[in-house]
């Protein structure tokens, strides 16, 4: 068919005059003729047919069109026929979906072609952002990826698996056995399906076959058409992007094709890697001029890209490899000219910059063909090959990335296009450097080349074939060489090294990473790391790679004045060092795990070492450091140490076999012991010039993500090197680095030519702490895998608790993440579980929440806790002193020591017998004479000695004892010799012998103002002097500096006279050139001590009392034989000095006696010192200071203590317990005015008319009233399509309803006093309880405007944080100044009838309430009203039908105060069972309100005609005339009026203060009046039969004396009233079905008519709790009503308890009940006559509302994500960016989405307003977390899923599983129903609407 084609090719295209078809030919059949061809080529014989379909598709496909057509649409009108410039392509299109289907319908063809599809793999192609799994249990490669679906289907029940957004995208592996094993493949993907899938017909997919090829020559025609080589070297995106959208359709096309499965597949990888066609279409040969100027194009491009086109005739080099030798050669000093040439053409503007470099290039990689060939030819033989150098040239279009990786699955196509992937390397990392969008461009490499090289079996078969390594190597080298520069270590002028610039773009912006990437990917199978590890070439290469990182970024240390830039490119050089050199370093190393591989490690340690001989030799290096210079950079260095290391622990190789010479190791240990000492400086602020950034380099060296990789390798090459050297060499080298050798002197005082005094103190410290973690770490020196786990998780929880994940990124884990050992592995947990408890996550009242946390066990404590391991694994310095706090706490807790103790000695794992040379620095007589001097120093209290620096020395002593030789020797022989100048210090060189040896007088070299020169009388026996006798017996005289000297030349064996030069007899402890010299005198000091005597006295000094040292062996011979005493190993100085006397003695008889006689000799009492005046001067100072710092703490104290005082009384929000009652509520009858405090200026008074005080509140706008529902199963969150959740059974919508259904049929105004509302949007009142001026408000709220500095609240809407407890408030509610002892008046109950009652009452509310004259006080009522309406939304406040009418305002001001009533109701749990002063109660503001409510109210006077009280208390005489106006709207019958509104209108409507006994008549009167509401919507709820049973039972009893007391009588007569109307007729037989048929007993009538009322009174209670300042009782649930009525004072007093409690007997009516219940039915009956229906429905009223919740969640967070993260949004109908979830009412939403935006407003926001009237709380479904909306502002609150580590996963970073953290939910709740949001949170900002 092939060949057929390529005939039909070579006959050439259609003459022109058929090109011009007209319009209506071209629009033929297209299905008949696809029909007529397909017959034509299934037959034999079918060129004629091949023939014609070329013709067509000629004429169809001809690229030249449609780009015509793009720029001039007339003429593409004319020719193409279609309308606008895309309609040629859609012609095409449509010709070829009809040619494929071969005049079928395209669709069946679609599904006929699937059927054959034997896809075992699902291969799903998805881009960055999908969200992905990845199961570690099953992975093979830790690339494996699932899709979701997959995922689900598969069972990972019980595995390590975690849920992932994809960075760059990916493709799901399930089916792929070569990267996940079997078992998690999922139900679809388990069936080998190829056996039973029938093979494919050959005619169905014959039209592809021919139709294909064109189509995808067509496609790059275009793409070469589209392609213009930027003039300048910006790549004009637009240009590209317009050509790609010109033709997505046509990729998309392509990537349909892919999806039809394996069958069509096939045909595609057929089309795309047949050579000859491809050779035919595109050779640019043939007459078609077009087809030429196309090839033209495509050969521009390749030159522009600096690529060749070698002719066919050359061979290309890629295709066959030669055997065993690489590509690369190093030529040694050679100037590099060539390949700087032949780099890439357009890098030419690099190199000018870089002149001077050119020729001191050492590097150079040959100019031979063949490793140019690497970077500059390409030469394309196939469709695949040009079209990924089109998509590389575009920059990796996402369409075009996709369509190659949905064709994966086809082996074939998985070969071929590895393979051209790899020929293009080189290409790809050009066009990567010059992009502008390297961040895009790297993750779509990264997406193609992590499928292509996470397959061992492909990886490997590239590599032999192709020679991967070679060109992924070249590639990295080649694009490094553009950013070096000339290394300025060490030797500035001559250096020849160079190094990467962390400045340039490529490391800046980390462009490598990707092909870095793929490397550190390849390595990770083993066929290709062994293949690296054993060619030579390669590794010299990678070598040298790795040297352009050595000693990058280099600081030197600013010693005038600060730096003015702080360069930011440390993080650059250290991100480089860890991914290009450490991580492959890492992939390596996992593959030298055993014996057999020794010979890898010999081959990379011998390149290592040559090009660390290189380095040295470029940098000019002998054998001091430059001074003032630190890189942290050494990665040769580490690769030498990580290899050494594995060498030894895995492959039992002799570590000497690979050791170089000593000179080499002295050169190899100065650069890595150069930045333990900078280290040091810099955290002795030496380097504090240099800016903040060096602080952050020492960071980040120690950092868990780069210690195992820097600091680790560095020490254990440190430790290897003091191993192998001279110890005395080591030692003094350390010092010397350290550069505090002149500290190291007997004498008092001296002087330091490199250091300040002030530096001095804390370098000696961290020379010495280097030296005890050189002599005590192990982690490279014998412990295993698991015991360094374990001592890194110690460490690690020792310094704080911590929670799981912040442990797994804490513990440095094998950071090649290939290596196998994952975090949260096996041995993970089982440490952890065996050094640390969990601690289950706790809620603090404060609300800060708390997560799952590890804390040690006190076992670890007790034996594991290494403060070694801690100092070396510190970021901050501080976490050394959390832990040191943490260990005191403990062993105070356990008694184990009651003090301050001091670190713990910790046993340490035996080294490995190959580094037992390491212990030899503690045996050697430097160590001895700098650990004898400091212990003198520190007895003698010298300047800039530490308590810390005591500890180390002792440490050291310590470690020496345990390490010390078995068999100690008694007195070996002194090597004598006249050359050794310290012999006559010590004898030997063990610490055990040395330890007992005395030594008596010391030359020293002092400055000539030294307290010990000032000494006249010779030899004198005087006590006040140091001791230093002036006896010139065998003085010691000890130079470290020359001993180092000496010992360098020993070693190095120069010429004679260089040596004797260095060995001057200097006796000045500093090798300093003559000039710089101070004026330095002898002295000799008398000592007479041993450092068994000096640790003796050191004994008597720590603890104070002389003599204080007993040797305990001699009341206890047992201590001798077992030594491992609990009660030494914790404690202070004093234990650590027993210990280590205990153990010399054990260690040696003669240690033993020498301690016995030391404290038989009573110690002379220590000499007086003699004190300068200097001296007593500095020591005035500290003392003045200690003082000072004294008083401060006292202050500080004394502060914090008031503060908390007082923060218990005001802050205290959850825990009503502590508080104290706030002088607001308190009535003291002495007192005649209430005083008030003012927060501001601190002065107490009344309020008073012309300066009233206020309290400060928070005004809130509120709807969590109106989600109250009354059922209570709470609704869930709705998790599929089916769950719904409608809200019209919430509290709001039935009060909606019932206003609506009253103004339908009743007068406006009137309905507006009959009911409340609020339910939504009501204003809620809170006040901290604080008062202040508002005077001294007004200039506080000035002060904060001028304030720049805003936190998070907006002054000009008036909000302010209180003075005094800075809880927010945004008003002030002004207190009406009124004298308490009158209101006791007003609380004496009177004697007055009923009667009279009820007429005072009338007429003090008919009085008109003038507005009081203009004084401050009413003028701030007036203010506080304002605000208090704007609080709420418009539409929460008008419902009158005439807008602005005053019943409006008057609706919503009762309404205020019902709101905060119901509310507080609610905080008390929905009753008043617990009594006493509720949660709000004691920081109340209701009283207040009421004033200022009452205030308002009075200014409109309810007409007395209208006056609900009216109707409540008399009888109307005529009640028939007001049914005669019949068209004006009646007024709502009384019993439809809800009763506590009216409550609320009466008591507002009376002049305040009011008095008691009015408000109990009030209250009696409307008890009446719902006492009746209940008989009726009792009469209306039960059946006819019912009815007429009551009916009869209560006509029986009406004459009896107590008649209108009796709930039966009174039933009965409702009855028979309401029976003459229509309200009970109507029914239907279906409603009886509806209303439950309960058996009314007597009980459960009274207890239905109790709960009736009981709503009523608990509000009643509350506003007589307020108003005259009453407790509540505090009863049993099923006694409240009683407790309460009698409370109010319905009960008469003499009610009798012993009967059964009856609701009616709280009954006093003001006239006779029958009548006024006959006129009250009356009224409801002629409303019936015309709407029984509705009638019906306003008499059953719900007052049995339940607490509102928040909607329950579901126990599994992945529930919620899954069906949540891909909902479409209602509004939009897209798929949100991020989605959220309203937890209030369940709705939908998008997160910031501008799509759903209405006016400025985004939708979470419109929907806080509409749905909580200003609040929101959201659940983010892609993060987790729930996000508070209040008002202008917005707060991240937290997350209520946690994982099973009780920790949050904010943003599901982890993708652990979450599940409900019940209590959580439980503390958000109550933040939302306390209101509570804006006092709790702390860190709020504003979302300027935008969320």
């Amino acid at each position: 068919m092939a060949a057929a084609a390529a005939a039909a090719a070579a006959v050439g295209g259609p003459q022109p005059p058929q090109a011009e078809m007209p319009a209506t030919g071209l629009a033929l059949d297209k299905a008949a003729t696809a029909a007529h061809l397909k017959a034509a080529l299934s037959r034999p014989d079918n060129r004629a047919g091949a023939e014609e379909l070329q013709a067509l598709l000629e004429r169809v496909l001809s690229a030249e069109r449609p780009l015509a057509a793009a720029a001039d649409g007339e003429e593409a009108a004319a020719a193409g026929g279609g309308g606008g410039p895309g309609a040629a392509e859609e012609e095409a299109l449509e010709w070829c979906k009809c040619l494929l289907a071969g005049g079928g319908g395209y669709d069946e063809f679609c599904a006929a072609v699937r059927a054959y599809d034997p896809a075992a793999l699902c291969g799903l192609v998805w881009t960055a952002n999908f969200v992905a799994y990845r199961c570690r249990t099953c992975g093979i490669s830790p690339c494996m990826s699932l899709c979701a679906e997959c995922f689900h289907q598969g069972d990972h029940t019980g595995h390590d698996f975690n849920m992932f957004r994809s960075q760059a995208g990916g493709a799901c592996d399930c089916g792929d056995s070569n990267v996940m094993r079997e078992s998690g493949f999922c139900k679809r993907h388990q069936i080998k399906s190829s056996s039973n899938i029938p093979c494919v017909p050959k005619d169905l997919l014959m039209m592809s076959e021919f139709v294909l090829p064109r189509f995808i020559f067509c496609l790059i025609q275009y793409l070469r058409e589209g392609y213009n080589e930027p003039a300048a070297d910006v790549p004009s995106e637009k240009d590209l992007n317009k050509v790609l959208q010109l033709l997505e359709p046509q990729i998309s096309f392509l990537e349909d094709l892919t999806k039809m499965g394996g069958a069509m597949r096939s045909v595609l990888t057929q089309v795309l890697t047949n050579q000859q066609s491809y050779k035919d279409l595109t050779s640019g040969l043939g007459e078609n001029a077009y087809a030429r100027k196309s090839h033209e194009k495509y050969l521009i491009a390749l030159k522009s890209s600096g690529l060749t086109y070698p002719e066919d005739k050359l061979v290309y080099g890629i295709q066959e490899p030669s055997a065993g030798t690489s590509t690369l050669a190093v030529q040694g000093f050679a100037g590099a000219t060539g390949t700087l040439g032949q780099l890439d053409s357009s890098d030419e503007e690099d190199q000018d910059g870089s002149q001077g470099l050119g020729k001191r290039k050492r590097v150079k990689l040959s100019s031979n063909t063949k490793d140019q060939s690497i970077m500059d030819v390409l030469k394309h033989k196939s469709f695949l090959e040009e079209l990924l150098f089109w998509t590389i040239k575009y920059e990796f279009p996402q369409k075009m990335v996709t369509f190659l990786l949905n064709m994966l699955p086809d082996q074939e196509y998985k070969v071929a296009f590895t393979k051209t992937f790899v020929q293009h390397y080189a290409f790809i990392m050009k066009t990567l450097k010059k992009s502008h969008e390297s961040d895009t461009m790297s993750n779509r490499i990264v997406h193609i080349s992590v499928q292509l090289f996470s397959n061992e079996e492909l990886a490997r078969q590239v590599t032999e074939e192709c020679q991967l390594l070679d060109i992924m190597v070249t590639v990295l080298l080649y694009m490094m060489e553009s950013c070096l520069i000339k290394s300025e270590l060490q030797d500035e002028e001559n250096s020849l090294h160079v190094v990467v610039n962390c400045g340039e773009a490529l490391l800046k912006n980390n462009t490598y990473w990707p092909l870095v990437s793929d490397f550190i990917n390849i390595l990770s199978h083993q066929s290709v790391a062994k293949r690296f590890l054993e060619d030579h070439g390669l590794l010299v290469t990678w070598m040298n790679f790795v040297s352009f990182f050595q000693g990058m970024n280099l600081n030197k240390r600013e010693l005038n004045e600060h730096v003015e830039f702080e360069s930011q490119t440390y993080y650059a050089a250290f991100a480089a060092e860890l991914e290009a050199c450490a991580q492959p370093m890492w992939g390596l190393l996992s593959h030298c795990k055993v014996r057999e591989t020794q010979e890898y490690t010999r081959n990379v340690v011998r390149y290592c070492l040559e090009a660390l001989q290189d380095w040295f030799d470029a940098i000019n290096f002998v054998d001091e450091p430059a001074p003032n210079q630190v890189t942290f950079h050494l990665p040769l260095h580490r690769y030498y140490a990580m290899f050494l290391s594995k060498a030894v622990k895995c492959q039992e190789l002799d570590l000497d076999s690979v050791l170089p010479d000593q000179e080499m190791l002295m050169k190899l240990m100065i650069h890595p012991l150069q930045i333990q000492a900078s280290l040091a400086e810099i955290h002795s602020n030496m380097w504090v010039r240099n800016g903040l950034q060096i602080k952050g380099q020492a960071m980040t060296y120690v950092q868990s993500h780069f210690c195992n990789s820097m600091i680790d390798p560095d020490i254990y090459l440190l430790q290897v090197c003091a191993s192998r050297l001279d110890p005395d060499y080591f030692i003094s080298s350390v010092f010397e680095r350290f550069k505090v050798v002149d500290l190291l002197t007997m004498a008092s005082q001296h002087q330091n030519t490199v250091l300040d005094a002030e530096h001095e103190r804390s370098m000696l410290e961290g020379a010495l702490t280097f030296l005890v973690i050189l002599l005590s770490l192990r982690l490279h020196l014998g412990m295993s895998d698991d015991e360094i786990l374990r001592a890194e998780m110690v460490a690690q929880l020792c310094m704080n608790d911590r929670t799981h994940s912040s442990l797994l990124d804490l513990i440095p884990e094998n950071p090649n993440p290939k290596s196998g050992i994952i975090p949260g592995s096996y041995s993970f947990e089982s440490v952890l579980s065996a050094v640390a408890d969990f601690k289950a996550p706790v809620f603090e009242p404060g609300g800060s929440m708390q997560q799952g946390m590890y804390t040690p066990k006190a076992e670890v404590w007790d034996h594991e806790f290494d403060p070694v391991m801690v100092i070396l694994r510190t970021v901050y310095r501080r976490d050394v002193q959390s832990a040191m706090d943490r260990y005191t706490a403990f062993l105070k807790q356990s008694g184990k020591f009651p003090g301050n103790p001091w670190p713990p000695y910790k046993k340490r794992t035996p080294l490995h017998p190959s580094y037992k040379g390491l212990m030899r620095l503690l045996h050697c007589k430097t160590l001895h004479i700098v650990l004898f001097t400091l212990l003198y120093k520190i007895l003698m209290d010298h300047q800039n000695l530490s308590e810390h620096v005591l500890c180390m020395v002792l440490y050291l002593i310590e470690l020496g004892l345990e390490n010390s030789a078995e068999e100690e020797s008694d007195e070996e022989a002194s090597v004598g010799g006249p050359e050794r100048c310290h012999d006559s210090w010590f004898p030997g060189s063990n610490l055990v012998s040395n330890m007992r040896h005395f030594i008596n007088y010391v030359r020293v070299r002092v400055p000539e103002t030294a307290p010990e020169v000032k000494r006249d009388s010779p030899a004198s026996t005087s006590s006040d002097s140091l001791g230093s006798l002036q006896n010139s017996g065998t003085a010691q005289v000890f130079s470290l500096v020359a001993e180092r000297r000496k010992k360098f030349q020993e070693i190095i064996n120069r010429n004679s006279s260089e040596a004797n030069q260095v060995v001057r007899p200097k006796t000045s402890n500093k090798w300093s050139a003559p000039g710089s010299a101070p004026q330095l005198t002898t002295a000799i000091l008398e000592i007479k001590e041993s450092i068994l005597s000096l640790l003796i006295k050191l004994h008597h000094k720590l603890s104070g009392k002389q003599n204080s040292y007993y040797p305990p062996w001699l009341d206890d011979i047992e201590i001798l034989i077992q030594p491992d005493i609990p009660k030494y190993s914790h404690g202070d100085g004093i234990t650590a000095v027993e210990r280590i006397l205990l153990k010399a003695a054990l260690q040696s008889r003669m240690n033993k006696r020498i301690i016995e006689e030391i404290c038989r000799k009573v110690t002379p009492p220590v000499p007086p010192k003699k004190i300068t005046a200097a001296e007593k001067k500095t020591l005035d100072k500290e003392e003045r200071r200690q003082k000072a710092r004294e008083r401060q703490q006292k202050l500080l104290a004394e502060f914090a203590s008031r503060q908390k005082s007082f923060m218990e009384t005001a802050m205290d929000v959850d825990s009503p317990e502590s508080d104290i009652p706030m002088e607001i509520t308190t009535a003291e009858p002495q007192v005649s005015e209430a005083v008030y405090d003012c927060v501001i200026c601190g002065q107490s008074g009344p309020s008073s008319e012309d300066r009233p005080t206020g309290l400060v509140v928070l005004l809130q706008a509120s709807s969590v009233l109106g989600q109250c529902r009354d059922n209570i199963e709470p609704k869930k969150l709705p998790i599929t399509e089916e769950e719904q959740i409608y809200p019209w059974d919430t509290c709001a919508a039935v009060h909606d309803v019932r206003l609506s259904l009253l103004q339908r049929y009743f007068k406006d105004s009137s309905c507006l006093l009959a009911v409340s509302i609020g339910w939504e949007g009501g204003v809620y009142v809170q006040t901290c309880g604080h008062t202040l001026h508002i005077d001294c408000h007004k200039s506080y709220m000035e002060s904060l405007r001028n304030d720049q500095v805003l936190q998070g609240f907006s002054v000009d809407k008036g909000e302010f944080t209180c003075p005094l407890c800075r809880q927010f408030a945004n008003s002030v509610l002004p207190c009406y100044p009124g004298s308490n002892v009158e209101n006791n008046l007003w609380q004496r109950p009177s004697n007055k009838s009923i009667q009279d009652l009820i007429k005072e009452v009338e007429e003090l509310q008919g009085r008109p309430g003038a507005f009081p004259s203009e004084t401050n006080l009413s003028k701030e009522m007036e203010s506080v009203m304002k605000d208090i309406k704007n609080t709420t939304q418009k539409k929460y406040r008008d419902y009158s039908k005439t807008p602005g009418s005053p019943d409006n305002d008057f609706l919503f001001m009762y309404s205020v105060a019902r709101t905060n009533l119901e509310l507080e109701l609610i905080h008390r749990g929905g009753n008043l069972c617990s009594g006493g002063a509720s949660t709000a109660g004691k920081r109340s503001c209701l009283n207040q309100l009421f004033h200022v409510l009452a205030l308002h109210m009075r200014l409109y006077s309810i007409d007395s005609e209208y006056n609900p009280w009216r109707k409540l208390t008399q009888l109307l005489e005529e009640m028939n005339s007001q049914l005669g106006n019949e068209e004006q709207q009646p007024e709502v019958p009384i019993l439809y009026h809800d009763v506590t509104s009216l409550l609320l209108i009466q008591i507002l409507m009376m002049p305040q203060p009011l008095r008691k006994d009015h408000f109990t008549c009030i209250v009696k009167v409307l008890f009446t009046l719902l006492y009746t509401q209940g008989l009726v919507a009792l009469s209306v709820k039960c059946n006819e039969d019912d009815r007429s049973a009551w009916k009869h039972t209560g006509a029986l009893k009406k004459n009896t004396c107590d008649a209108e007391k009796s709930y039966e009588v009174l039933l009965s007569f409702v009855i028979r009233e309401l029976s003459k109307g229509k309200l009970y007729h109507e029914e239907g037989t279906q409603e009886c079905a509806t209303i439950s048929p309960i058996a009314w007993s007597p009980e459960s009538t009274e207890k239905y008519l109790q709960d009736f009322c009981l709503h009523f009174l608990r509000i009643t209670s509350l506003l007589q709790h307020h108003l005259f300042g009453e407790d509540l009782p505090s009863c049993q649930e099923e006694e409240e009503f009683s407790v309460l009525s009698s409370c109010l004072g319905l009960l008469p007093t003499f009610y009798q308890t012993e009967h059964p409690f009856i609701s009616a007997s709280c009954l006093d009516w003001p006239v006779p009940a029958f009548d006024i219940i006959s006129q009250w039915c009356f009224e409801i009956n002629s409303f019936t006559e015309r709407h029984a229906e509705q009638g019906k429905a306003l008499l059953i009223q719900e007052s049995r509302w339940k607490l509102p919740h928040l909607l329950q969640l579901p126990e599994n967070y992945n529930t919620i994500f899954q069906y949540y993260h891909r909902k479409t949004c209602s509004v939009c109908t897209k798929v949100p960016k991020d989605p959220a979830v309203c937890l209030v009412c369940g709705t939908f939403v998008c997160l910031k989405g501008l799509c759903c935006k209405q006016q400025s407003y985004c939708e979470c926001v419109l929907h806080s307003q509409n749905c909580g009237a200003g609040t929101g709380i959201f659940l983010l479904i892609n993060a987790s977390v729930i996000i508070i909306i209040r008002g202008h502002r917005f707060c991240l609150w937290g997350s209520v899923y946690l994982d099973a580590h009780g920790e949050e996963d904010r943003d599901l970073r982890r993708g652990k599983p979450l599940y409900i953290c019940k209590e959580r939910y439980k503390v958000l709740e109550q933040q939302w129903i306390s209101h509570t949001f804006d006092h709790i949170n702390k860190r709020w900002g504003p979302h300027y609407n935008g969320l």
